[in-house]
């Protein structure tokens, strides 16, 4: 396990002395595509680093020693287009076999990449292009996102590179390329997350997040040489980062990428996981709601050993249905985007369906309540990591370009989560929700003032406010509170033209399943919105979630998430 190069010691007795002794050691100039991936190469060339299947039937296998050539021609590609150390790069390459190429590549030639879904439209792209100044994108043309690309770039200039050019240099250009020498704290990846507050933010991680992985593939997932894992996200989200990358190739394991166009069916992926000898498997809660209905007498599981949850709280009716069909006992994690996984159920305590673990190696985690204390066992809490002694080993640098919110967020000697949870007798932490008004649906993290900006553009919003209301199947709903202007009439007719609005003008996943017609809002003294009290209202009602249905441009994966 080449992880072990990165650890005091390469066995651990208990929790105990993986909490003392299992944080990451970090090398000075650490690059993780040269001294990761290269290394590798050198050492184990035949050893498979990715699978690679689509729904169409294709599949495509690739070594380290392969991964570090191409690795190589992509880097050359990329300097002779004119983009040097520090630029930034938008990808929007879904599942796409070239993601992992070029992510390489672009961390040894020092250009930033940003991965970013495909779900986006133009306003959103723009948004991203304007805010981190990227002189470039690369794009898989799905039919959908290359018009919306062309429409935010316009005129500006922006390089428009697509994954067919990037997979073409691998043949034409040189596969050799020197190493250009980068420092720690330089900014590796960039990912844009979303705010109650503002528009998204730029989590910026520096050349060590990789092996802040450590923790999340070999201690939480708890893999080695011999597994294939399969963590399920597409690569704009930062679980790409946390399932299918870093640490996985840090322990040894090969990463299995399943691409599909549309949805996955349980029959996807339980085929998938059959056909392809996966041993392990990460996913959020919802899928394995889905995964627990079907009939897997027919599906060869017999290598799949190990699964993890993240995402959302984990139902234990769930827990306890898989653990049933499977015998496979589920371990949950957490973490944000801004860090690797903080808490975590590890190979040494019992899973507590529910419950997110306990803490990782390095991160020293605090509950503190409203003073800022230390709050009780079995007290609420926000989750808070001590930064007296440092930073831990994963955790981003800093909310590019925004001085404010980085000292926001970093504070009284504290990394503030902005989560809540507490922690029971035994030591096992549960979560409880957020101190803000973010909404997080079926694993996507929304913010609410995105969606109010775009319900805003529409001639019958007067005023609104977007929560997020209990859904049983998406863990929350969006949820739009509205006050019509003049002549304007709260219908369904009405309702379906709102819903559409937004799903024209954003990520379809951000539309409101659920708007309400009210005469005003609740507000403050200040004049800002009384969220809170809108979910507590809402949680004394019985709401009837009803999705977009028969919609011109709907897909099936929008009407079903």
């Amino acid at each position: 396990m080449f992880a072990t190069r990165f650890l005091a010691k390469k066995d651990f007795e208990n929790y105990e002395d993986y909490r003392q002794n299992g944080a990451p050691i970090v090398p000075e100039n650490f690059n993780f595509a040269y001294d990761v991936i290269d290394v590798i190469a050198r050492e184990m060339p035949e050893k498979t680093a990715i699978i690679w299947v689509d729904d169409a039937g294709n599949k495509k296998t690739f070594t380290f020693a392969e991964l570090s050539r191409m690795s190589n021609a992509v880097a050359n590609y990329l300097t002779s287009r004119g983009l040097k150390k520090g630029d930034t790069v938008l990808l929007f390459l879904r599942r796409r076999w070239e993601y992992w190429v070029l992510m390489m590549a672009m961390h040894k030639t020092g250009i930033i990449p940003i991965p970013s879904t495909n779900q986006l439209k133009a306003e959103d792209i723009k948004y991203r292009i304007d805010t981190a100044e990227s002189r470039a994108i690369v794009a898989f043309d799905d039919g959908h996102i290359i018009n919306e690309i062309k429409n935010a770039i316009g005129d500006s200039g922006v390089l428009l590179i697509s994954n067919e050019e990037i997979a073409d240099s691998i043949n034409t250009m040189p596969d050799t390329f020197e190493r250009i020498p980068n420092e720690n704290t330089d900014t590796m990846v960039i990912y844009f997350t979303s705010g109650t507050t503002d528009m998204p933010k730029m989590v910026a991680h520096n050349y060590t997040y990789p092996l802040g992985h450590i923790n999340t593939a070999v201690f939480w997932q708890r893999l080695n040489d011999n597994d294939i894992h399969f963590t399920l996200s597409e690569s704009g989200w930062a679980k790409c980062s946390w399932g299918k990358m870093y640490g996985q190739w840090l322990a040894g394991a090969t990463v299995f990428i399943f691409d599909v166009a549309g949805i996955f069916t349980a029959h996807d992926l339980w085929h998938a996981i059959s056909e392809n000898g996966v041993t392990s498997f990460c996913a959020p809660p919802t899928v394995y709601k889905m995964l627990i209905h079907a009939d897997i007498s027919k599906y060869d599981l017999s290598k799949l050993t190990k699964a993890d949850v993240a995402g959302e709280a984990l139902n234990p009716e769930v827990y306890e249905r898989f653990l049933e069909m499977t015998g496979i006992k589920l371990h949950e994690g957490f973490g944000q985007t801004e860090t690797t996984v903080q808490l975590f159920t590890n190979g040494w305590i019992e899973p507590k369906p529910g419950s997110m673990g306990m803490p990782a190696a390095g991160w020293d985690v605090k509950l503190l309540d409203e003073d800022g204390r230390p709050a009780p066992d079995g007290k609420v809490g926000e989750i808070c990591i001590s930064i007296e002694n440092g930073r831990p080993v994963g955790m981003f640098q800093e909310y590019h370009k925004n001085e404010k919110l980085t000292a926001a967020a970093f504070r009284d000697g504290f990394y503030h989560t902005g989560d809540v949870a507490y922690r029971d007798a035994d030591g096992y932490y549960w979560f409880v929700g957020r101190n803000d008004d973010l909404i997080k649906s079926s694993g996507y993290r929304i913010s609410p003032f995105e969606v109010e900006s775009v319900l805003m553009e529409h001639p019958a919003v007067r005023e609104v406010a977007v929560t997020g209301i209990p859904d049983p199947s998406r863990g929350q709903a969006v949820k739009a509170t509205i006050v019509l202007n003049k002549y304007f009439q709260g219908n369904d007719i009405l309702i379906r033209q709102l819903q559409n609005h937004v799903r024209d003008r954003t990520a379809a996943y951000k539309y409101p399943r659920v708007i309400e017609f009210v005469d005003s809002l609740p507000m403050t003294i200040s004049g800002k919105i009384r969220r809170a009290l809108i979910r507590t209202l809402d949680s004394t009602k019985k709401t009837i979630i009803t999705p977009i249905k028969n919609t011109i441009g709907l897909g099936k994966d929008e009407e079903e998430k």
